[in-house]
C-alpha cells in the first residue's frame, strides 16, 4: 500500500508543491488506484504531476463527503472510471453560507458517478462505509452545519460523509477526510462493520482546530482504548495536527503524525510510513 497526499492545507516550498483549504489523497492497493476528494481547485492535479502521477489513468474516484474543498474539477479528469457518492442531491451550509458541491456537477456528471447508500465495495479489500451512529446533527447543531431541504435548514447529520476503508495484511485502514461524525465514531462503525477485524490506522482531518486541550487529550485517550496503532491527521490550520500528536504521545496512545509531515519531508516524504 502506498499513499500521497496531493492536497493539504500547509505547501512545501522544497517541493514547490501548494496547499490549500481541503484534502486530496492518491492510494495504490492491490494494483490499483484510488483518488479520495480533490480539495479546492485543480490544484491537486499540477501537484500530481509534480509528484509523477498521472490522473487520468486513476482507476476510481472517491468523494468523501459533499463539501466544496473536497470536490472541486472533481469529474473533469481524475479517473478514468466510476467516481463514488452517496446519493444526496442537498444543500449544504455553515452559518447559513453555502459550502456544498458546485451547484450542478454532480446532475451535470450523473453519467460518471456511482451513487452508493450503505455499504459498498468498489475494488477487492477496498469498502466504502458510511455513517451508522444515530443523532449525529447534534454534532451538526454544534458545529453550526446545516441542510436546506425543501426549502427549510435543519442540523447536518452528514450522512453524506463515508469512509474509504482498506482490508491489509495489518488491519483496517480507514480514511475519512472530514470525520464531520466524529473519528471515534467513525472507528466504532467500521469495528461494527468488519466484526473481528483489527483497527491498524485512521488518516483524515479530525477538526480539532480552536478545541481545548482538555478536549484534544480526552479524543486521544478514547482512540487509545479503541487500540487504534497510528493516525495521521490533515485539513487542519495552525499547529492543530501537531498538538494532537503531542497529546497522543503524552498519552501513550498510538503513533500519530501530522499529514504536512508526510508530504514535506526528504526522502519518501510521500510515504505512510509503515
Amino acid at each position: 500500500m502506498k499513499i500521497k497526499i496531493l492536497i493539504d492545507n500547509i505547501s512545501c516550498s522544497k517541493k514547490q508543491l501548494k496547499g490549500e483549504w481541503g484534502l486530496c489523497v492518491y492510494t495504490e492497493f492491490n494494483g490499483k488506484s484510488i483518488l479520495l476528494d480533490t480539495g479546492a481547485s485543480t490544484q491537486f492535479a499540477k501537484n500530481a504531476a509534480i509528484m509523477g502521477i498521472d490522473i487520468s489513468k486513476i482507476d476510481a474516484g472517491v468523494l468523501s463527503h459533499a463539501h466544496y474543498d473536497h470536490a472541486k474539477f472533481y469529474l473533469r479528469d481524475a479517473a478514468r472510471e466510476n467516481c463514488y457518492h452517496t446519493h444526496k442531491f442537498l444543500k449544504f451550509f455553515t452559518y447559513q453560507e453555502y459550502i456544498g458541491i458546485y451547484k450542478g456537477t454532480l446532475k451535470k456528471n450523473a453519467n460518471r458517478i456511482v451513487f452508493v447508500n450503505g455499504d459498498c465495495e468498489i475494488l477487492p479489500g477496498v469498502t466504502l462505509v458510511g455513517h451508522k451512529t444515530p443523532n449525529l446533527d447534534e454534532i451538526g447543531k454544534r458545529a453550526h452545519m446545516s441542510v436546506k431541504e425543501n426549502g427549510k435548514y435543519r442540523p447536518d447529520s452528514f450522512d453524506h460523509e463515508q469512509s474509504l476503508v482498506f482490508d491489509t495484511p495489518k488491519g483496517l485502514f480507514i480514511m475519512n477526510s472530514c470525520s464531520h461524525g466524529g473519528a471515534d465514531n467513525i472507528i466504532k462503525e467500521i469495528e461494527a462493520t468488519f466484526p473481528g477485524k483489527q483497527i491498524y490506522a485512521i488518516l483524515g482531518g479530525f477538526h480539532l482546530f480552536r478545541t481545548p486541550d482538555d478536549r484534544v487529550k480526552a479524543f486521544a485517550e478514547r482512540l487509545r482504548e479503541l487500540n487504534v496503532q497510528k493516525s495521521t491527521q490533515g485539513i487542519a490550520p495552525g499547529n492543530a495536527p501537531t498538538r494532537f500528536c503531542t497529546m497522543c504521545s503524552a498519552t501513550k496512545s498510538h503513533k500519530c503524525t501530522p499529514a504536512w509531515k508526510l508530504r514535506c519531508r526528504v526522502p519518501k516524504r510521500d510515504r505512510l510510513p509503515a
